[in-house]
């Protein structure tokens, strides 16, 4: 066995954890303290309800994994998506009229 030490919400934590699973354990926290900042306003919070949001927070992921079949939900990326769409769509056009071009320059 050996200690990890996690810094969660801003405080430090050392937890056990099996010999060859501190980076596991490390990452884990990681993951808890992303979800303690995504949440903004918990820095006021005390320590047991910052981490019990924490764990709401990812009891939900994981409800909705399980719902989608094991799926982690997509994340936003729809203006992002769409601009590469309108990209992929102006690339087929320029193709497609190069296509035109060849076409009639072969005839």
């Amino acid at each position: 066995m050996s200690n990890v030490s996690l810094e969660i919400g801003g405080r430090q934590y050392s937890v056990a954890s099996a010999d060859g699973e501190e980076e596991h354990v490390a990452m884990l926290g990681r993951r808890i303290d992303e979800k303690l900042r995504a949440m903004g306003g918990a820095a006021g919070q005390s320590e047991s309800r910052m981490l019990l949001f924490a764990a709401l927070l990812l009891a939900d992921e994981i409800h909705e994994m399980t719902v989608r079949g094991g799926a982690p939900a997509p994340p936003d990326n729809g203006p992002a998506l769409a601009r590469i769409a309108d990209g992929i769509d102006a690339a087929a056009r320029r193709i497609e009229n190069l296509a035109a071009s060849l076409e009639a320059a072969a005839r």
